[in-house]
């Protein structure tokens, strides 16, 4: 199966609405619906729990049961703090970079609808007279064009509402994919595609698949941890992102040697079970499947650590997507890696046998 058949215009189609909605953490229940409707022919069934974790399933009668896990929720902000004068303060739902926020157009997201803003900063005029401050937690701040609280209370703002950025996607040079959320609205996009897949090339696996997108990552892999005790998995493939790290002021003695463009990354690390991961390998070598390597020490930081903890233990394995510019609104990833992501899935998952165990002690 070429790479060039994988992706059609109406995956990209999918795609764009798909990242383009907002999925905060703890409200990703509108893009969850966009991603079931898009799975729903390439399924049997679907499972959905309290927190708003959707589950596509082929098979569901199957007594030994494979999942594959993307995480749908996208960093965002919390207001915090009115003040007087109409100004919000705010506080992070997520890793949100303060960093990138100055100047930033941003959606307040309330019961009315949204509410426009914009993180105001102060002008270079008025910060050289002294030293510089830079953006951090405590000045950030966002204006709504009130001028006082009560007028920001009127609009429907109040302390609680999730404010995200309305960044949209874009194709920048041919073949690269730039939009917020892409961590890891891409890897719902990813595990689909593979459904997708199966249905069109009329695979029948011998095991229940789980095609699972996880709610709440960002914020300590919640989703995962939930929606793992619900399905008792046997056998779990995680994909999320990891840095591009050839761009500048990245150290790669630190942070690996990584590059978008090289193929999906393979992870290393204790949480990831060595005899699927050796599985993933040879598929890539056997169908001749770009991918690079990457060791995350004592955790994954991902979905992984969830699954493979849970239950007594699952074997789960990582396949990252290598990714620019992470945790802002111009997050970067190449097609063809996207590509190569869902078909190392996919040929994997035609790898596995039922009733595996990968136990190391055969």
């Amino acid at each position: 199966m070429s790479t060039k058949s994988i992706l059609n215009d109406t995956s990209i189609a999918f795609l764009e609405s798909y990242l383009n909605n907002a999925s905060p953490t703890g409200y990703e229940s509108e893009g969850q619906k966009i991603w079931m409707n898009y799975l729903e022919p390439y399924v049997d069934t679907f499972i959905t729990d309290t927190y708003g974790t959707a589950v596509g399933v082929i098979n569901p009668d199957a007594p030994f049961k494979v999942v594959i896990e993307g995480h749908a929720d996208e960093i965002s902000w919390y207001v915090n703090y009115i003040t007087d004068d109409g100004l919000i303060y705010v506080i992070r739902n997520g890793g949100s970079d303060h960093q990138i926020a100055p100047s930033k157009r941003v959606n307040i997201h309330t019961k009315k609808g949204i509410v426009k803003g914009i993180f105001g900063w102060p002008a270079i005029h008025t910060r050289l007279r002294d030293k510089e401050e830079i953006p951090k937690l405590s000045n950030i701040f966002i204006d709504l064009g009130c001028e006082t609280k009560e007028e920001v209370l009127e609009l429907g703002v109040h302390v609680g509402c999730v404010i995200t950025y309305p960044d949209e996607f874009m194709i920048l040079n041919e073949n690269k994919f730039v939009c917020r959320a892409i961590d890891n609205r891409m890897g719902g996009f990813m595990i689909a595609e593979v459904a997708r897949l199966l249905k069109e090339n009329n695979k029948t696996l011998p095991f229940g698949l789980y095609i699972v997108n996880s709610v709440q990552e960002e914020i300590g892999l919640r989703g995962a941890e939930m929606i793992s005790q619900r399905i008792k998995p046997n056998v779990a493939i995680v994909t999320d992102v990891c840095h591009d790290t050839t761009t500048p002021m990245i150290d790669k003695k630190v942070e690996g040697d990584l590059k978008i463009g090289k193929g999906p990354v393979i992870g290393y690390a204790p949480a990831i079970q060595n005899n699927l991961r050796d599985l993933i390998v040879d598929t890539a070598e056997e169908k001749n499947i770009p991918f690079q390597r990457h060791a995350t020490s004592r955790a994954t930081g991902t979905d992984t650590d969830a699954f493979a903890y849970s239950n007594g233990g699952v074997a789960s394995a990582l396949i990252s997507l290598p990714l620019r510019y992470m945790h802002t609104t111009v997050e970067m990833v190449h097609k063809e890696d996207v590509e190569n992501v869902i078909q190392l899935i996919y040929e994997s998952l035609l790898k596995i046998e039922n009733n595996e165990t990968f136990s190391y002690f055969k």
